[in-house]
C-alpha cells in the first residue's frame, strides 16, 4: 500500500522524536507526507521534518508547507523559507483560512490575514492548505476575489460547499473524522468526492481515527482512514491508496 499524509503537524522541533514517527510512518506504508505549518513554531518543525527525512533511510519523503492561520492575526510578516533544505520541499502555503468557531470576533482581522497569505501564495505560484470552519461563506467568496488553487483540509462541512469548493477546483481532504459515529456528514462527502478531487490526511497529532482514538494521532494511522474510506466507497483499499497518492502528487507537484 502506497499511502500519502498530505496534512501533519509536528508540535515539538524534536528531531528524535520526528525520527521516530517518520519510521513508524514508513513501517506502516506511508511513502510520503506533507508536514504543515500555520505559525512560526509549527513552521519551524515542518522544515526540521524535512531535514531529519533527507538524513533518514528509514522515513517517508517529506515535503512541506508554511503559511500563517487564522489563530496568527496580528502577525503579517510571511514566514521566511531561505533556510529550507532543500528549497524543493515547500509544495504549498499553509495552513492559512478561517475558523470563526472559537474567535468570531476576530473575523474581519482573520479575513484581512487570509487574503494577505493568499496573494503571498500567488506571488510564489503555490497551492494553498485552507482550514475552514464555521466560515465557508466567506471562505468561498474570498476564493472567488483571489483565485487560488489547492486544498481544504480536514473537511467538514455538508455537501452543498464540497461542490462549492470543487467547482473552484480545489481537492479536498478527509481526515480520520470520518470514522467517527456522529460524523455522517462528513461520510456523505466523501461517498460523492469524485474520484480525481480525493485526498486523505490525518492532521496528526490531532483526531486519530477509530480505532486509534485516545492515541496522539500520527502519520502512521493514515492506514485506518484509507482503509475506511476504501470500504465506504466500494473499492479495495491498495486502489484507494494508490488514487489518493496519485491526487496528492497532482496538487502538490
Amino acid at each position: 500500500m502506497r499511502l500519502y499524509d498530505t496534512h501533519c503537524h509536528f508540535e515539538r522541533a524534536d528531531p528524535t522524536e520526528i525520527a521516530l514517527i517518520l519510521e513508524r510512518a514508513k513501517a506502516a506504508g506511508v511513502e510520503k507526507l506533507m508536514a504543515v505549518g500555520g505559525s512560526s513554531s509549527l513552521n519551524e518543525s515542518a522544515a526540521l521534518a524535512v531535514e531529519v527525512a533527507a538524513e533518514s533511510v528509514v522515513a517517508p519523503q517529506v515535503v512541506c508547507a508554511v503559511g500563517l492561520d487564522r489563530d496568527q492575526v496580528g502577525k503579517t510578516c510571511a514566514p521566511q523559507t531561505s533556510n529550507l533544505k532543500p528549497q524543493t520541499s515547500l509544495r504549498a502555503w499553509g495552513e492559512i483560512g478561517l475558523d470563526y468557531h472559537y474567535s468570531p470576533e476576530t473575523r474581519e482581522q482573520q479575513l484581512a490575514l487570509f487574503a494577505e497569505q493568499l496573494e503571498e501564495a500567488r506571488r510564489r505560484d503555490l497551492p494553498v492548505v485552507i482550514h475552514t470552519r464555521e466560515a465557508d461563506d466567506d471562505t468561498v467568496a474570498l476564493l472567488r476575489e483571489i483565485p487560488s488553487r489547492g486544498i481544504i483540509h480536514c473537511y467538514t462541512g455538508t455537501v452543498e460547499f464540497a461542490k462549492r469548493f470543487l467547482d473552484l477546483g480545489f481537492y479536498i481532504s478527509i481526515s480520520g473524522i470520518v470514522t467517527f459515529k456522529p460524523a455522517e456528514n462528513v461520510r456523505e462527502v466523501a461517498r460523492i468526492l469524485p474520484d480525481d478531487r480525493f485526498l486523505i490526511e490525518t492532521d496528526s497529532p490531532f483526531l486519530a481515527p477509530v480505532p486509534m482514538r485516545g492515541n496522539p494521532n500520527e502519520p502512521a494511522f493514515i492506514r485506518h482512514t484509507c482503509e475506511f474510506l476504501a470500504n465506504l466507497r466500494g473499492v479495495s483499499a491498495d486502489a484507494f491508496a494508490d488514487l489518493t497518492f496519485a491526487n496528492a502528487e497532482s496538487v502538490l507537484g
